[in-house]
């Protein structure tokens, strides 16, 4: 057993959905037995009443079966009971009970009994008092210096406090500045009342004040008490607290004359009576109720604190002593005498556990039995170690960290979309631009191979596509069962969506021998809409502003039999012509050419052409496939279209910019409109009223331009969601173009759909614009990096943070493609791209690139890698001379280039006056080096001259033949070119 845990002398549940609080329980000798030990009255909300006498139970005795005395079930729910000398005739103990409209006082009776069903106890109704106002709570105490008798003060909802007088009426007073009820206490010393306001301050009203002030029955506002005769009612001290109160207690035999302790939320105050802190703990739980108690040590005082971690903390003071744990939350916790076991703490939770406790210890008189000694045989025990190593060495070799998959899965989720659009749309919006916006029905079969509990299905779609239901709610499947799920997917916006691809996620609980709740697990699926869904044929025009081109390498094939569903308005009937009209977008045509192989898609929008140019590639790989034919191939012969793929990023980055700047100014006005709140605020409070100067008129022009900006900036968020739709759908468009004009495999084309669309959507921290500079600026310096050090250098750890404009991010978007045009290889291995010896030694020579190439790669390391490789391959003579008479050509256009390369940073200081410091500097020195290089190749290339001049006429007639041979070839590789 634990050492801090409430030992249980007797406890007992009281009901079934009973709610009990802390005025529910009172201990007194309520019978008047005079034996001076206390019984248990137990008040709900329900309106039961019940009365205890607990004893130790017996061994095999059902606890609680004889300790009940009364148990009555009174008409009104009971908020407070409370034992006291409430008879004017009489000074034996009552029992008052409170309700919410009634006050009631009962004297309980015990009848000995003659047979073994042992004694009667009866309830008796002395007098009652029915109130005009709701109670809350109630306090008693000899008010006025009385001796023998007890009054009543009942404090009311609104903030009344009503006074009796035994069987009378006394008087009531409103409380000043009311507004919320709360706990009341009377302290006898001082003959006053103690209470917590609703502004968190302690407040103590003398009972001699309350008695003289202004009558609350005739006049209950603090103006019309003002007026009158009586004396107003104030505090005779207040204390602010900052914290609303939980209780009250002024205990009575305290060993300090003066002691007050209120219990806080975080905190516990000791007053004296004057209303200054004596002493305060600041508790570390959040406790449910308190009870101060005389102490043994002089001039200290003890305190039981119940919290909502089950658990009842004794304190001498400020110092902890002893913690208990108990089986509930406490509510209500008071301290008894029984005739077994004095100083008893009692305790009643919410549900209506009553316990009696003790705190102490329980002796263990357990003892180890004596293990009988034998002897070890070493051999048998080192077998079994061998064993348990090869058992654990197994177990660690088939660890993993992700769990292998069971060759049959729980559950096998598949979806259908109908071939055919839906007879009556589903779409919340049924015509958008003059056209019906349709819908297609998605079947969903879930087949279980075993069983499973509690499934639930989610259906996603990309923004603007809807469907009619996103979340299900399945029945548990058994084995070998199925369940079908239909739902409709529609249009729901005014822009076209970037993709029409949906997932499906099943999620559900698989029950195992361990786990007979079940293992979490989830099933995915996806499901692809048609294009039909989002456009219609229209008639196809002959001009548009954007054009690309697609190449085959087979005769071309019929549009109408590569897009059946769009014949309909098809004026070309031999299929050379075919046109959609996106539902919210513009027309798309497509153009298949009478003699070439080729197929152009044009539009008056960019990312419009996404969609078709998608479906178009895939339905002639589906055509020809059906053909058997296996050598087709889809091409895309340039140029790349990044000016106008990078209008799209200009637009959205524009309006991010736009909603920062919407943020700020709704900040600003935000502060602004507050300070002039505090401004007028302090005005009306003022005794003596002061002009407004203008305040009130400036505080509603500062909420028109709050409300202003604030429209305004959920227009632009609803721009921006557009336009990264927009921009996603280019951005599909532009990595389509590469991988055809590349011919790049699915691997390559999956790293740069995750290079170039890393986001699902945008979110103030992090954009789409310096994801995709991070990647892009990852994917430069390792797998398509030109120097093999340079792959070495991984993408730092620094927080991203939004661009300043999107030049750079242009630039480096402009490198990528670059360097897979000339060849890069996309891959996540570091190794991809470093230089093998097969290479020509053409492709080692500097090719002019942007500023931004310049700003990532030091020169420098660029030098030493093409010597190197200049120092591995050591031609024979006759291409010695070939390469002379190269190099004094190359000696010309490397003087020129250093000529142009000089100028243009000049002109790039003059256009770009916002560039820093660091590619000010970067630049300057590769023009210098690549000066410096052009001065030491002159000198090479001078000796070499002479060296090969004074041998003979032989070697010079080698050279001028080579010389021939080399401007040949480069006249040859121009046409080419060209």
């Amino acid at each position: 057993m634990s050492l801090f845990k409430a030992r249980d002398w007797w406890s007992a549940i009281l009901g079934e959905g009973e709610e009990f609080d802390q005025g529910c329980l009172c201990i007194g000798d309520v019978d008047n037995s005079g034996s001076g030990y206390d019984k248990v009255v137990v008040g709900s909300y329900m309106g039961m009443l019940r009365i205890f006498a607990p004893h130790a139970t017996k061994p095999g005795e059902q606890k609680g079966a004889d300790a009940q005395l009364l148990e009555v079930q009174l008409r009104d729910p009971v908020i407070q009971v409370d034992v006291g000398k409430f008879v004017s005739c009489s000074e034996l103990l009552h029992l008052a009970v409170l309700h919410p409209r009634k006050l009631s006082v009962y004297a309980v009776s015990g009848t000995s009994g003659n047979v073994e069903h042992g004694d009667q106890y009866q309830l008796r109704l002395i007098y009652e008092h029915n109130l005009q106002r709701t109670a809350c709570n109630m306090t008693y105490g000899p008010f006025g210096g009385v001796t023998g008798h007890h009054f009543i003060c009942i404090q009311s909802m609104d903030g009344m406090l009503m006074f009796f007088e035994q069987e009378s009426y006394a008087f009531g007073r409103f409380l000043p500045g009311f507004l919320l009820p709360g706990p009341l206490c009377y302290c006898a010393r001082t003959d006053a009342f103690i209470t917590v306001s609703s502004t968190r301050q302690v407040e103590c009203y003398r009972y001699e004040a309350l008695a003289v002030a202004t009558d609350a029955d005739t006049l209950q506002d603090s103006e019309q008490q003002s007026k009158s005769s009586g004396k107003r009612l104030s505090a005779e001290w207040t204390l602010v607290l900052g914290e609303q109160a939980l209780d009250i207690c002024v205990p009575s035999a305290s060993p300090m004359a003066s002691s007050i302790y209120v219990l806080g939320e975080r905190n516990l105050f000791c007053l004296r009576d004057s209303g200054q802190i004596r002493f305060m703990k600041k508790l570390e739980y959040n406790p449910s109720c308190f009870l101060p108690y005389a102490s043994v040590s002089e001039g200290t005082t003890n305190l039981l604190v119940g919290n909502h971690n089950n658990m009842v903390l004794v304190y001498q003071d400020t110092t902890l002593k002893w913690a208990a744990q108990l089986s509930c939350v406490p509510v209500a916790v008071r301290i008894a005498n029984f005739p077994d076991l004095k100083g008893l703490v009692v305790t009643l939770s919410s549900e209506g556990h009553l316990q009696c406790s003790y705190m102490g210890t329980d002796p263990s008189f357990f003892t180890v039995p004596k293990v009988d000694a034998r002897e070890v045989n070493y051999d048998e025990v080192d077998a079994e170690m061998r064993a348990l190593h090869k058992v654990i060495r197994e177990a660690t070799k088939k660890q993993d960290i992700i769990p292998k998959a069971e060759a049959e899965e729980d559950i096998t989720v598949t979806a259908v979309v109908s071939s055919e659009l839906d007879d009556h749309s589903q779409a919340h919006v049924p015509e958008l631009n003059g056209l019906a916006v349709p819908s297609v029905k998605v079947k969903v079969k879930i087949s279980s191979h075993s069983t499973v509990q509690s499934p639930k299905m989610s259906v996603c779609v990309q923004p603007p596509l809807a469907v009619t239901q996103d979340q299900f709610v399945l029945d548990s499947l058994g084995s070998g069962s199925q369940q079908v799920v239909t739902f409709s997917a529609f249009l729901n916006g005014q822009y076209t969506p970037a993709d029409l691809t949906g997932d499906i996620a099943v999620s559900f609980s698989s029950p195992t021998e361990l786990n007979p709740a079940g293992v979490p697990r989830v099933a995915q699926c996806k499901f692809v809409l048609p294009l039909r869904l989002v456009c219609c044929p229209t008639s196809p025009s002959k001009n548009a502003k954007y054009k690309i081109t697609v190449d085959t390498n087979k005769p071309p094939v019929n549009l109408n039999e590569v897009f059946p569903e769009f014949v309909e308005k098809a004026e070309d009937k031999e299929g050379n012509a075919l046109a959609f009209q996106f539902i919210a977008g513009s027309r798309v045509t497509v153009l298949a050419s009478k003699t070439s192989q080729r197929y152009r898609i044009q539009s008056e929008s960019f990312e419009d052409i996404w969609l078709v140019a998608k479906e178009l590639v895939q339905r002639f790989d589906r055509h020809f496939a059906k053909l058997g034919v296996k050598d087709f191939r889809n091409t895309f012969s340039g140029p790349i279209p990044l000016a106008e793929y990078f209008e799209r990023v200009d637009h959205h980055f524009e309006l991010r910019v736009n909603a920062q700047k919407y943020q700020d100014l709704l900040s600003e006005r935000a502060v602004q409109f507050r300070a002039i709140q505090r401004r007028l605020l302090t005005r009306f409070k003022d005794k003596t009223p002061a002009p407004l100067q203008n305040l009130d008129t400036l505080m509603e022009g500062t909420y028109r331009q709050v409300i202003a900006l604030a429209d305004a900036a959920e227009e632009n968020r609803a721009c921006l969601v557009q336009a990264f739709s927009r921009l996603r759908s280019a951005t599909h468009l532009l990595i389509l173009l590469v991988s055809l004009w590349q011919g790049l495999s699915a691997d390559q084309t999956t790293i740069l759909e995750a290079t170039l669309l890393p986001l699902l959507q945008d979110t103030p921290q992090l954009g789409w614009e310096e994801s995709v500079d991070a990647a892009v600026s990852h994917l430069l310096r390792t797998c398509l990096s030109r120097s093999p050090k340079d792959q070495a250098v991984s993408l730092g750890t620094t927080q991203l943070s939004m661009l300043k404009d999107t030049s750079r991010l242009k630039k480096h978007i402009m490198l990528l493609c670059d360097r897979i045009g000339k060849g890069g290889r996309l891959s996540l291995s570091s190794e991809a791209n470093v230089p093998t010896p097969v290479m020509m030694p053409a492709a080692c020579e500097t090719i002019p690139e942007p500023i931004a190439e310049q700003e990532e790669e030091d020169p420098a390391l660029q030098q030493e890698a093409t010597a190197k490789f200049i120092k591995k391959k050591q031609p024979s003579k006759k291409v010695k001379s070939k390469t002379e008479s190269s190099k004094e050509k190359k000696e010309k256009d490397s003087g020129k280039e250093g000529k142009k390369d000089s100028k243009e940073p000049a002109k790039e200081k003059e256009s770009k006056k916002d560039s820093t410091k660091d590619s000010k500097e970067s630049s300057k020195e590769s023009s210098k080096e690549s000066s410096k290089e052009s001065k030491k190749e002159k000198k090479e290339s001078s000796k070499d001259k002479e060296a090969a001049v004074e041998p003979g006429k032989e070697k010079t007639k080698v050279s001028k033949k080579a010389s021939v041979k080399v401007k040949e070839k480069k006249k040859e590789s121009e046409a080419g070119d060209g």
